[in-house]
């Protein structure tokens, strides 16, 4: 390939995106599109509309962009929370990093690629990939020492950068935990492996567990029952029909009928209404006589403070670690309630049979690859379709063939891969919805690394993807000898993969193509339900990865690809916040949990880039060189391990000393009464039930901590009111 094949992969991509940002700049003026481009608002506001015969509506214009660059950190905190700021602080330190990358490559390494052997260049555009790689600079020559040097700065420089930032998201996730409202996951520990007894209910021996060995702190339990479906819910009208029997209601004439329970739907609307006087009224402990044989061996167990739900859910309950199984719980909104009836001893079983399945899957999709590295070669892709010859010989048919098709089929396969791991995290039997994207994301991730980097570098056919495993030993100079041919393919695909899913991610085409399907097609005039969408976390930090490895791995071997990675850091940088600010609805906190997973994913790809790099300079017969690269291997991974023991476990449990300052402020203010109060409510199966069969855009919107309607005069009131105290601490942490 030669810089006209890239620039015409460019110039495509470019076309795509002015198009796409044009259109969408258009698209979001539509009062018809509000619920696509302004779910946020839509869902917890009427938005007035312009007048629809003005002409403003059809000209594409900047005016998002300029919003997005000047929306502060509070504003994406208020509006995404510390997972929405986390992730945007990803994609500024993704940008430091290439930006030093960028200088210290583009202006010292790849003038030394390029005038690395005695030749005679040909014109700029005419000239092949090849020439500003490390593959054309002359074996053993001294100006191998200016690649050496530049590892040497960006290593340093990634380390301090990532130093600072894990030790600021660290603070701000502390300054969430100590400011923010109390939260009723703090005095609760979720129990799992509940032994069964002949005598008594699975209730009951919560119960006496809890008040024998914690008589001091236990206050009460909430059982977990079999999660509910509709047809069961059918077969238990009568019982829902008793618990919706306490709401008065007067018959509107024009409501439709609810054929569920035999009332209306303006009947479910008052449930959501008068909850907690439904609640208060009627326990799920009673919706059934026989309610023993519903029950999950699993509870929530609630205690009188922090320090002593810490304290519960990380000591060893019994002598067999199967049985009474303690962490603590999720946020309410969190909890994923159908994995909860899961036994705690199917738990490993579903992992290693998912470990399996995801290895499986990943072997699977080396045909798609292969098949992708093919079309990267024309004498292979002739060799397969030899009636396509003669149209490969058209300059433009071939760069397009050849160069952009690859990236686009590779990205289309890859789209199937979010749906699967996502599923196979569900099956894992995670109890939380944070925890089932996080591994997902865990998933994704490694899946990408090795399909997207590994296999295109090291393979043509299926037969050389297996022949490494018996070669391991010889991997970093394979490595060292395929990455730098490759970087015309991965720079094409940072253009496909990376510019153009970004303008996809702007327009959002599935949402759009239902709407305009819902108006225009159908004909609907309902309000449009569940368009509450939450960010993908799962998907977009697994590829802000994968391209930062691309962009570790060439910086030093093919620098030509750091200024388009450059443009699509700098292009998520407004993309992302434009859609944190105005499309995803935050439903509950992690307070930053991804973080340690793109810690040590830079981490790898750092230690693969050095690995790499001791291996090419080896091979360049540059032994001193190569020798003095391996210091950084060492320095990295000790850089690491600091880190791993100084801010990792704050993630994974809360500092003993925080809960006890919050849970003596706590008793100073007088607010215990009120948050015992509020603990059974809030793990209420029952409540989850009933706001799945509701529309209710208060509770969209809310999400976790937040109300649309609120009384300042009520406790829900108080706690808006301390959320916002909490949200201000971290503005000053920050």
């Amino acid at each position: 390939m030669d810089v006209a094949d890239l620039l015409t992969s460019a110039g495509i991509n470019i076309s795509v995106c002015v198009v796409a940002f044009s259109l969408y700049s258009v698209l979001r003026k539509q009062p018809s599109n509000a619920c696509v481009y302004f779910t946020r608002r839509y869902i917890s506001e009427t938005i007035r509309h312009d007048d629809p015969f003005s002409l403003h509506r059809f000209v594409p214009s900047a005016g998002w962009i300029m919003q997005a660059w000047r929306a502060t950190d509070e504003e994406i905190l208020e509006a995404g929370g510390i997972d929405a700021v986390v992730f945007m602080r990803i994609v500024v330190l993704s940008i430091r990093i290439f930006i030093i990358a960028a200088v210290i490559c583009v202006f010292l390494v790849l003038p030394v690629n390029y005038y690395g052997k005695d030749m005679e260049h040909r014109n700029f555009r005419f000239e092949s990939i090849d020439v500003f790689t490390i593959g054309n600079v002359e074996e053993g020559s001294k100006w191998l020492w200016a690649h050496c040097l530049a590892l040497y700065i960006i290593t340093c420089a990634v380390c301090v950068l990532l130093y600072l930032e894990y030790k600021s998201i660290t603070k701000m996730r502390l300054a969430y935990i100590t400011g923010s409202h109390p939260n009723p996951s703090h005095f609760t520990v979720l129990v799992r492996g509940i032994p069964w007894s002949q005598d008594h209910s699975y209730s009951k021996s919560v119960e006496s567990f809890f008040s024998t060995y914690y008589p001091d702190t236990y206050v009460d339990h909430q059982m977990i029952y079999r999660p509910s479906t509709v047809h069961k819910l059918k077969k238990d009208a009568k019982k829902m029909y008793r618990i919706l029997r306490p709401v008065e209601t007067e018959y509107v004439r024009g409501d439709k009928p609810c054929y569920l329970c035999g009332g209306t739907a303006h009947t479910f609307k008052l449930l959501q209404n008068g909850e907690d006087s439904i609640r208060s009224q009627t326990s799920i402990d009673e919706l059934h006589p026989t309610q023993i044989e519903k029950e999950c061996p699993a509870a929530f167990v609630f205690f009188k403070n922090r320090y002593a739900a810490v304290v519960a859910a990380q000591v060893l309950q019994s002598s067999n670690p199967m049985l009474w199984v303690t962490q603590l719980a999720p946020e309410p909104h969190d909890v994923y309630w159908s994995n909860l009836g899961i036994p705690y001893k199917q738990v490993w079983v579903r992992k290693i049979v998912v470990l399996l399945i995801a290895l499986a899957f990943v072997f699977v999709f080396l045909f798609p690859v292969t098949l992708v590295q093919g079309l990267t070669q024309p004498q292979v892709l002739i060799h397969w379709f030899p009636q396509i010859k003669e149209v490969l010989k058209l300059k433009f048919l071939n760069r397009l063939v050849t160069g952009y098709l690859p990236s686009v089929i590779l990205i289309l396969f890859l789209y199937t891969v979010p749906p699967i791991m996502m599923l196979l995290s569900r099956i894992e039997g995670n109890v939380s919805r944070s925890d089932r994207k996080r591994s997902a994301c865990i998933k994704i991730l490694y899946f990408t690394i090795w399909n997207v980097f590994f296999v295109n570098v090291l393979s043509g056919s299926f037969i050389n993807q297996m022949s490494i495993f018996s070669q391991i030993k010889e991997l970093p100079m394979m490595l060292a000898k395929q990455v730098p041919t490759q970087a015309t393919f991965f720079t094409t695909y940072v253009l496909s993969s990376g510019w153009a899913s970004l303008a996809f991610e702007l327009l959002q085409l599935f949402a759009l193509i239902c709407n305009i399907l819902r108006r225009f097609i159908l004909r609907s005039k309902k309000e449009p339900t569940n368009i509450a969408l939450t960010f993908p976390h799962h998907t977009e930090i697994p590829r802000l990865l994968l391209f930062g490895l691309l962009g570790f791995t060439l910086s030093i071997l093919a620098p030509i690809i750091l200024p388009f990675l450059l443009v699509y850091f700098f292009l998520a940088f407004l993309v992302y916040r434009n859609q944190i600010l105005h499309v995803y609805v935050t439903k509950y906190e992690s307070a930053g949990q991804f973080w340690p997973i793109v810690h040590n994913a830079t981490i790898f790809s750092l230690v693969l880039t050095q690995v790499i790099a001791v291996a090419v300079l080896a091979m360049k017969k540059s032994p001193m060189a190569s020798g003095c690269t391996i210091p950084l291997i060492i320095i990295s991974l000790l850089f690491n391990e600091y880190c791993r023991k100084r801010f990792s476990q704050v993630f994974k449990r809360n500092p003993a000393q925080v809960l006890i300052e919050m849970d003596r402020r706590d008793e100073q203010w007088g607010k215990e009464e009120g948050i015992y109060n509020r603990l059974r409510s809030e793990y209420c199966q029952l409540a989850y039930i009933s706001r799945d069969l509701t529309i209710s855009k208060d509770f969209s919107v809310a999400g976790p901590n937040r109300q649309s309607r609120t009384d300042h005069n009520s406790p829900q009131g108080a706690d808006e009111n301390s959320l916002k105290q909490g949200t201000h601490h971290i503005k000053l942490q920050k």
